[in-house]
C-alpha cells in the first residue's frame, strides 16, 4: 500500500519561488565587485534568475549541460546559480584559489559549456581560455559601463546578456534526482574529484541545516555567508536563507577583518559562517581597534578545526555563540554541528569549551560510525580513535566520470579519510586526517589537538604539526609556528611547558620551527603534504 500524498518534487527553484512569494521584499545586499553596495530583494532575484534560465536555453544549453561560475558571493552569482538549475543545467562552481592548471583541468573534466565570471578573474581566464576549448561563451558578471576589453571569445556583459530576454519563462521540468550542481574537491592528493549534487539532496540538506540545533535560521535573521559559494554549496546558505525568508548579506571579494566588520556593522548581521582564518582576522581587527560586533548572535565555524581560543574570545568577550561544524564536499557539505544536549548542559567554563572543541553531533539524515582498519566498530568512549564513515541522502556515492571506482563499504558508508572519536553522548571529534596522524611507537598522536593547544600560546598566529622521523619511535611531532608581528618566538622548552597540562606527556613536540608562513590549500586548510615535503629531512639539533 502506498501513501496518498501529492508528488511534489524537491527542486531548487521551489525555494526561490517560496522566497519571492512569501518574502518578496526581503533584502539581498551585496558588496559589488565594482565597488558600491547593491541592494535588491528575493522577488527581483527570482525574476532575473528566470532571465538567466531563459537566456541559457536560447543559447542552446540543455538539461544536464554544465555551466561554470568563477565568482564571489554577490547577487549576480546568486541569480546565476538559481538560473542555471532553473534551465535544467548543472551549476559548476569553480574555486579560483586552485592552481591555474587545476582550474583548466576541472573545466575540461566537467565539460562546462559556459563560464560566468567576475571581473576579478578576467586576467586569469584569458590566460586559460586556449586550454578550455569546450567553453562556448564567457559571461562577465558586470554591466556595459564596467565591461573590460577582453580577448575572451563570445564574451558579453551579464547585464546585456540577460537584457536580451524578457523573463517570460517557465522553470525547466526535471526530476528531483537530476543533477543540480557539481563541485570539485581541492585535489591535494591526485586530481580533484567531482561531486555531483542532485536537486533532492540540496533541498534536503538545506532543510536539515535550518533545524534549531543547526543554523536555526528564520525570517528575522540577517545572514552573511562569508564562506564562498564555490566552497561546497557555500555551506547551503544560498538555499537556507531564502527557504525561511532570511535576508542575505553578500560580502563580495573583500574578506579581510576590517571589511567583514564593516559589513556586520552596516547591515546588522546576526548570523555568519566561515573558516577559522576569517574569524581569526576579524578577531585581530576587533582587538586592535576596540570595535564590537553587537548585532552578531552566532557564527558557524568549519572547514578546519576551530581553536578553543577563538571560541572563548567570541563567546566571553563579544557574546557570540560559536557553532563548531564539520563536513566535506562529498557531504553537501555539513556533517556535524555543535549544540548543547541536555545531558551536558550542566558543563561550564573550561569544561564546556573542551566539549565545544569537538565538531558536534550529526543531524538527522547523517548516519555515522567509527571503525578500526579491519572495519570493526570502535567504542564510543571519547578516547578510542577510528576511521570516520558516513551515510545519508546528501552524501556522495560516486565521483563524476569515475563511476567504476567504488567509494562505499559493504554497508553503504563513505570513508571520510578522517580519524575521529565519538563520546557517549554522540559528540564527534576529528583527531586527524588518516594520512596526517602521527604514529609514535605504535600509538597515534593527533596533530589537530596539538595545533589547537599550541595556537593558544600568547603571540602565536598559526600552528601546524607534522611527523618527523625518529629512529626509536618511528615518528615524533614537529611543531611549526607562525608568530604575530613583533612577538618573540618561544623556545621548545617554553612551548613544552605551556602544553604540559593540555596534552599527554608523550604527545609533546620533539622540536619546534618558526616560519614566516604556513602553506594552505585552496579551501584554507593547512597543506600538510607541502609541510611534510619541506621538513622531510628535518632532524632535531641535539
Amino acid at each position: 500500500m502506498l501513501g496518498l500524498m501529492q508528488d511534489w518534487p524537491l527542486l531548487m527553484h521551489t525555494v526561490l519561488d517560496h522566497a519571492a512569494i512569501q518574502h518578496p521584499k526581503r533584502e539581498v545586499v551585496s558588496r559589488s565587485i565594482e565597488g558600491p553596495f547593491h541592494r535588491t530583494d528575493y522577488a527581483t532575484v527570482r525574476g532575473r534568475a528566470l532571465r538567466v534560465a531563459q537566456r541559457l536555453a536560447r543559447d542552446g544549453v540543455k538539461p544536464g549541460d554544465r555551466v561554470a561560475t568563477l565568482a564571489w558571493n554577490t547577487w549576480r552569482h546568486l541569480e546565476a546559480w538559481y538560473g542555471i538549475t532553473g534551465a535544467g543545467a548543472v551549476y559548476h562552481t569553480v574555486n579560483p584559489r586552485l592552481f591555474p592548471d587545476q582550474i583548466a583541468w576541472i573545466m575540461n573534466h566537467a565539460g562546462s559549456r559556459v563560464l560566468m565570471l567576475d571581473l576579478t578573474f578576467v586576467p586569469l581566464v584569458q590566460q586559460l581560455a586556449a586550454r578550455m576549448p569546450q567553453v562556448e561563451r564567457y559571461v562577465i558578471l558586470t554591466d556595459a559601463a564596467h565591461m573590460p576589453e577582453t580577448s575572451l571569445p563570445n564574451a558579453i556583459a551579464y547585464e546585456d546578456w540577460i537584457a536580451e530576454v524578457d523573463g517570460d519563462f517557465a522553470w525547466m521540468k526535471v526530476d528531483e534526482g537530476a543533477a543540480a550542481g557539481i563541485c570539485y574537491t581541492s585535489g591535494t592528493t591526485g586530481d580533484p574529484k567531482g561531486v555531483v549534487y542532485s536537486h533532492r539532496s540540496n533541498v534536503i540538506h538545506a532543510l536539515v541545516c535550518n533545524q534549531v540545533d543547526a543554523f536555526g535560521l528564520g525570517a528575522a535573521d540577517r545572514v552573511m555567508p562569508v564562506v564562498p559559494m564555490f566552497h561546497a554549496n557555500g555551506w547551503s546558505l544560498a538555499l537556507c536563507a531564502p527557504m525561511v525568508g532570511a535576508a542575505l548579506i553578500m560580502p563580495g571579494a573583500k574578506l579581510d577583518g576590517a571589511s567583514v566588520h564593516e559589513l556586520i556593522e552596516r547591515e546588522r548581521v546576526n548570523f555568519s559562517a566561515a573558516v577559522p582564518t576569517v574569524w581569526m582576522m576579524l578577531l585581530q581587527h576587533l582587538e586592535s581597534t576596540g570595535s564590537r560586533v553587537d548585532s552578531m548572535q552566532r557564527v558557524a565555524i568549519g572547514g578546519s578545526a576551530c581553536p578553543p581560543a577563538i571560541t572563548k574570545a567570541y563567546q566571553e568577550k563579544y557574546g557570540v555563540r560559536v557553532i563548531h561544524a564539520w563536513g566535506m564536499t562529498e557531504m553537501s557539505p555539513v556533517g556535524t554541528l555543535f549544540a548543547v544536549k541536555p545531558e551536558v548542559a550542566h558543563l561550564t567554563g573550561e569544561e564546556m569549551l573542551r566539549l565545544q572543541a569537538k565538531q558536534g553531533t550529526p543531524p538527522y539524515t547523517v548516519e555515522m560510525k567509527i571503525t578500526d582498519d579491519a572495519g570493526a566498530p570502535v567504542p564510543w568512549d571519547g578516547q578510542a580513535f577510528g576511521r570516520l564513515k558516513v551515510k545519508g541522502p546528501a552524501i556522495s556515492r560516486r565521483y563524476f566520470r569515475r563511476e567504476e571506482e567504488e567509494i562505499l563499504d559493504a554497508e553503504g558508508f563513505f570513508d571520510t579519510g578522517d580519524v575521529a572519536t565519538m563520546d557517549e553522548h554522540g559528540y564527534m571529534e576529528i583527531t586527524d586526517r588518516s594520512k596526517d596522524v602521527i604514529k609514535s611507537g605504535g600509538e597515534w598522536i593527533s596533530s589537530i589537538a596539538l595545533e589547537n593547544a599550541a595556537v593558544a600560546y600568547p603571540g602565536v598566529a598559526e600552528a601546524a604539526v607534522v611527523a618527523m622521523a625518529d629512529p626509536k619511535w618511528d615518528e615524533r611531532p614537529l611543531l611549526i609556528l607562525v608568530m604575530k608581528p613583533g612577538v618573540l618566538s618561544p623556545s621548545l622548552d617554553q612551548m613544552r611547558d605551556f602544553l604540559a597540562d593540555k596534552v599527554a606527556k608523550w604527545w609533546l613536540p620533539d622540536d619546534l620551527v618558526v616560519v614566516d608562513e604556513i602553506p594552505h590549500t585552496a579551501t584554507g586548510k593547512i597543506l600538510k603534504t607541502r609541510l611534510r615535503e619541506m621538513f622531510k629531512d628535518h632532524k632535531k639539533i641535539a
